[in-house]
């Protein structure tokens, strides 16, 4: 791979041998998830950016690109790469993260996080001497802790499984009903008619109805940690749904459940108690509690028999790069909340 390529700070040094610290790569960081990783990195306090990688816009400046960083960092994209790095970001389309690993030699030493869909299933979790782990610290911290490589989870799987996994685990998860509603930013950044502003305003749109592609590791995830006997039972049925705001989801998930409502928070308050980013709110959540944040807001509504979980996350962050961050900070014996206590947009 080519020489590394040296970028400019003013930092200490750290134990992590770096100016600050971790010395980190990212491929595909022109792109909406590439750009909110770069934004929470420039800030983490333990971290270098050796290069950020671009083809498309080498040798252009971040902030040319992503026009809101001006004045913040004075990276430039780079066509090359280097070896010199503990840590790569895959920030490339789906398909694309296996594609590139399959026509670029990495060091064994550097740790991955793929933020693509590519490695997030069992069946597909290998390539060469590299397996992926599925990066959902609420079920998974010990072994992200250890682990080499990373698949950061989907957006909607995200949202859908953090509502959905503390009943999973008692076994009280049958069929499920979801609905959930996304931001534009969830379409990337390449344009599609419906990604235009015209076709986007004041316009709702039902998408991949029952067949979305997060559903698979969704069943995973609540299969992982049921009861042998119960997991035969759970079916989520998803309708995605297209909103004309630019980021953040909100998910209400309805299914049959005879416990009442504070037994359920009782429950889930102690599920989600070592997870500083998972929150169980009494109080009627909405999106702008997490827009800008790395955190998921939950909220139970019993009426009946009938149980509603609603959860509400950033696309981008709890969704992709903000928990692609908050894995690196496992990975690496950081604190876990490093770099990661964002401002919300609360107006």
């Amino acid at each position: 791979m080519a020489k590394n390529i040296q970028q400019k700070s003013e930092h200490p040094s750290s134990p992590f041998g770096g100016r600050r610290g971790l010395k980190v790569g990212i491929v595909g960081g022109a792109g909406y998830t590439g750009g909110e990783l770069i934004r929470i990195l420039i800030n983490h306090p333990n971290v270098d950016i050796v290069f950020v990688n671009s083809k498309s816009n080498a040798d252009k400046y971040v902030h040319e690109v992503h026009r809101d960083m001006i004045g913040e960092t004075d990276l430039r994209f780079s066509s090359e790469l280097s070896n010199n790095i503990d840590v790569l970001f895959l920030c490339v389309g789906h398909g694309d993260a296996r594609k590139f690993l399959e026509a670029n030699t990495i060091d064994e030493k550097i740790r991955i996080i793929d933020l693509s869909q590519d490695f997030r299933l069992s069946k597909s979790s290998v390539i060469g001497h590299r397996t992926f782990v599925y990066g959902l610290p609420e079920i998974n911290k010990a072994v992200i802790k250890t682990a080499h490589n990373i698949a950061n989870p989907g957006c909607f799987a995200t949202s859908i499984q953090l509502g959905l996994l503390p009943l999973a685990k008692v076994g009280l998860l049958g069929e499920v009903h979801t609905t959930g509603i996304t931001g534009s930013t969830g379409a990337g950044q390449g344009l599609s008619e419906t990604s235009h502003f015209s076709w986007r305003t004041n316009n709702i749109q039902a998408y991949k109805t029952l067949t979305h592609q997060h559903i698979g590791e969704i069943m995973q995830s609540l299969k992982q940690v049921s009861p042998a006997d119960k997991s035969t039972n759970q079916l989520v049925n998803f309708i995605p749904w297209r909103g004309d705001f630019a980021r953040g989801i909100f998910i209400s998930s309805q299914l049959v459940c005879d416990l009442e409502e504070a037994e359920l928070y009782r429950m889930y308050q102690d599920f989600y108690k070592e997870h500083p980013f998972t929150i169980v709110s009494k109080q009627p959540i909405f999106l702008k509690q997490v827009v800008n944040t790395n955190k998921c807001i939950i909220q139970l509504e019993k009426v009946g028999t009938r149980l509603i979980v609603h959860s509400a996350t950033d696309n981008l962050l709890k969704g992709a790069s903000g928990q692609a961050v908050q894995n690196m900070n496992l990975m690496f014996g950081l604190d876990e909340t490093a770099g990661l206590r964002l401002k919300g947009n609360m107006f």
